[in-house]
């Protein structure tokens, strides 16, 4: 199920119904005939960011899944009188779906982006956090906006020739979700998700805000902190204009 926010459609299913409907698709119960699916999130610096990338809104309109990754939004759908009625974030969604995929086992992921010191990492903790599930294989692409033919290939066939049930993309936003909607039909996988940050929280190289700051939508607060010169950005810009353009499709609607 999906809400309008500002034009896109945000999925509205609560984490676990997310994660469920995910894991249905894995088994193919769902939709078996799409070679790939797909998810991405929805914040407000990404919703700012598509304002001015037009490659980006298709591809986040394109998600199989668009989740409100930040209070923000679920905010937005309040006042807009839709009903998005919890934040999903990627990490929820990377968490929740090794849990189901651990316990059901023999289902693989593959892991494409950061460095290879935090795939290292990645691969290290998933073995003893999920031991029932087959790390099919991992790729640290190079740092660079824009990849050449020859490098999109090379992913690709990494990716295939293992054939993993999960892709996670973590390259951050808005190359990732780029990549996948220009990608998505090369993939023999089943599903894939853009999780950015996801690869940085997990391996341990960023520490996720306590649970106290989630739950009041202050995630954002901490990271902050500890990421002044990546985030500033996001907060004190693109967080005002996403805020500008939910009061005037207020304004808008009550004129209707």
């Amino acid at each position: 199920m999906r809400q309008d926010i500002l034009g896109y459609g945000v999925n509205t299913l609560a984490i676990d119904q997310c994660v469920d409907d995910i894991f249905r698709r894995l088994r193919g119960e769902e939709n078996p005939q799409r070679r790939c699916a797909w998810l991405a999130c929805l914040n407000p610096h990404s919703y700012v960011v598509a304002v001015d990338d037009p490659l980006f809104s298709v591809a986040l309109k394109d998600a199989d899944w668009l989740v409100p990754d930040g209070a923000g939004v679920v905010m937005a759908s309040q006042l807009l009188g839709r009903r998005v009625a919890e934040r999903v974030t990627g990490s929820d969604v990377f968490i929740g779906l090794c849990e189901r995929m651990n316990s059901a086992g023999g289902m693989s992921v593959f892991f494409l982006g950061a460095t290879e010191d935090t795939l290292d990492r990645i691969r290290a903790r998933m073995a003893n956090d999920y031991p029932g599930i087959r790390i099919a294989g991992t790729y640290s692409p190079p740092f660079r906006p824009i990849y050449s033919n020859e490098e999109i290939d090379a992913m690709i066939n990494a990716i295939n020739t293992v054939r993993p049930d999960v892709l996670w993309v973590g390259m951050t936003a808005p190359k990732q979700e780029k990549w996948i909607y220009a990608n998505r039909d090369r993939l023999q996988v089943r599903f894939a998700g853009a999780v950015g940050a996801v690869f940085d929280f997990y391996a341990g190289r960023v520490k996720r805000s306590h649970p106290v700051f989630q739950r009041l939508g202050l995630e954002w607060l901490p990271r902050l902190i500890q990421q002044p010169r990546r985030l500033w950005r996001r907060m004190f810009v693109s967080a005002p204009i996403f805020v500008w353009h939910v009061c005037k499709e207020k304004v808008r609607s009550a004129s209707r």
